[in-house]
């Protein structure tokens, strides 16, 4: 009814209905056929058929009045945000988690902002997922499994996580040799949980361990500063350790067993159109972490 009614203001603006096909191109029987409907549906008679004159009927002069402007709204709405969707250019709101942003995912958006300058980031760090639509984020890179069933989620990476120490402590220490050797051994626990729950990349086998923990943070940066300081081993996620193992501050400890794997996902709420801006960006991420095995399961050895 909405598409007739706007076909109804532009044949009172055009004063014909023969204009008003040509401006819209559409067929004349179209038109007509479509302004029955509505008139129809409305219960009145907009305009007088004539051929000498255009004219509207009394009930036609009152829809246009009070309809008109909000038409004419709306379709410039409509337009302008049509014309949002296909800008590379403008605002663009994403959410990010803190740890690997300013970690192993810096280059990606140093890059993505090289690459697009006219697109005006705003970059919004935390390890928390805050609800999109609230803040009015356009897009977010999540890490971990994703339950809101409001959002929509493309899987684009996952992320290892694997038993590191510092050379000072296994210097110190000396290394373990098996997960049993992991009892005399001081371990630095990321979260609450007493467990460790590993794979043996080389045979599959998985293994839960129960121990008691020496150290325990709630925070990721932090457990990994402890650990290259000496103070014992760590399951962290290959992001958090990449850049000190790179440089030596790190090592890896029993390197065939790693923890849970954790998916990389961009998600936006569902059935909202990603603007051109936001799909270039996920373009972007998507080719970043394609190309670095860390970011797809695998580990920097």
């Amino acid at each position: 009814m909405l598409d007739d009614i706007s076909l109804f203001i532009h044949i009172t603006q055009c004063r014909s209905l023969a204009a008003a096909a040509s401006k819209l191109d559409l067929p004349a029987a179209t038109v007509t056929r479509r302004l029955r409907r509505l008139e129809e549906t409305l219960g009145a008679r907009l305009i007088h058929r004539s051929a000498r004159k255009f004219a509207l009927t009394s009930e036609g002069e009152a829809y246009y009045a009070s309809l008109a402007d909000l038409m004419v709204h709306a379709e410039e709405t409509l337009q302008n945000l049509k014309s949002d969707l296909h800008q590379i250019r403008g605002p663009l709101r994403v959410a990010a988690p803190t740890n690997a942003s300013i970690g192993v995912l810096a280059p990606m958006w140093s890059g993505f902002l090289k690459t697009y300058p006219e697109i005006r980031l705003t970059l919004n760090l935390s390890n928390d997922n805050k609800d999109l639509q609230d803040n009015r984020f356009d897009l977010a890179l999540r890490f971990g499994p994703q339950t809101d069933v409001s959002l929509y989620q493309k899987r684009i990476g996952s992320v290892a996580t694997m038993m590191v120490a510092s050379p000072e402590y296994i210097a110190r220490e000396s290394a373990p040799q098996s997960l049993e050797d992991l009892h005399q051994h001081r371990l630095i626990w990321v979260s609450s949980l007493p467990s460790w729950h590993l794979r043996n990349r080389d045979t599959g086998a998985e293994e839960t361990i129960y121990l008691s923990a020496d150290i325990a943070v709630d925070d990721i940066t932090l457990a990994r500063q402890i650990v290259a300081d000496g103070h014992g081993i760590a399951l962290l996620p290959v992001t958090e350790a990449a850049t000190d193992l790179e440089a030596g501050r790190l090592e890896i400890v029993l390197p065939s067993w790693t923890g849970q794997v954790r998916n990389a996902y961009l998600v936006w709420p569902t059935g909202r159109l990603l603007s051109a801006r936001a799909k270039s960006l996920c373009d972007f991420i998507e080719e970043f972490m394609a190309s670095r095995k860390v970011l797809q399961g695998g580990l920097p050895i």
